[in-house]
């Protein structure tokens, strides 16, 4: 199948982006290089969200070596490859219950869908990860929102039909809170970057 060198290259991108140095820049309030960075990040986003697991949070990013979690740009990079990891992995999972023969033609019709959800999912990671290093904030979070309403669009397929249990709950769910990580990362950039070219403009007239 040739959608596995996309998922190669893909992996290749985000990786790429993540070891790749990001600019000193006026955000540097909000990118302290701190070995507590992930657990004050999940608190926060935690604190200004409902639907945001910490617990979910501090397990994920905790599995990622300190050395690369320099900042929150970096934080941002880790979820969406995260993200893209696990859309790999449920590929792979959906094209093996696609091939088991043990379940209903209504099962593989939603199943069928999930995969191109969660095909099209990883064209999106990627996508959001490039807006993200050209700072086009308000993109990546419009791409990251796109793929976490993937994973609940193929969860509520499976409700459609009375007494069909979704196999793909955990998936599903792992997708969603690791996207809503990289959403949360990026939202705190993204306003720091705006607060700051606010004070800039206000700094600018002040000097006339």
């Amino acid at each position: 199948m040739k959608i596995i060198p996309v998922f190669s290259s893909a992996l290749c991108f985000l990786f790429f982006l993540l070891v790749t140095p990001t600019p000193d820049n006026s955000i540097s309030t909000l990118d302290a290089s701190t070995i507590d960075i992930s657990n004050r990040t999940c608190r926060k986003c935690a604190e200004d969200s409902k639907t945001f697991s910490y617990d979910f949070c501090i397990s994920s990013l905790q599995t990622i070596p300190v050395s690369h979690v320099t900042n929150l740009h970096g934080l941002a990079i880790i979820g969406m490859e995260l993200a893209l990891e696990n859309a790999t992995n449920t590929i792979s999972t959906i094209k093996y219950l696609l091939t088991c023969g043990a379940l209903d033609h209504f099962a593989v019709a939603a199943l069928q869908d999930c995969l191109e959800l969660y095909s099209d999912a990883l064209v999106t990671i990627v996508d959001a990860a490039a807006a993200f290093l050209t700072e086009h904030y308000s993109v990546a979070e419009v791409k990251v929102s796109a793929v976490m309403e993937a994973s609940t669009t193929c969860e509520e397929g499976f409700s459609e039909k009375k007494g069909v249990v979704s196999p793909l709950t955990e998936e599903n769910n792992n997708l969603f809170q690791l996207s809503d990580i990289a959403l949360c990362i990026i939202h705190m950039i993204s306003l720091a970057a705006f607060s700051s070219m606010e004070m800039a403009i206000v700094l600018k007239f002040a000097s006339f």
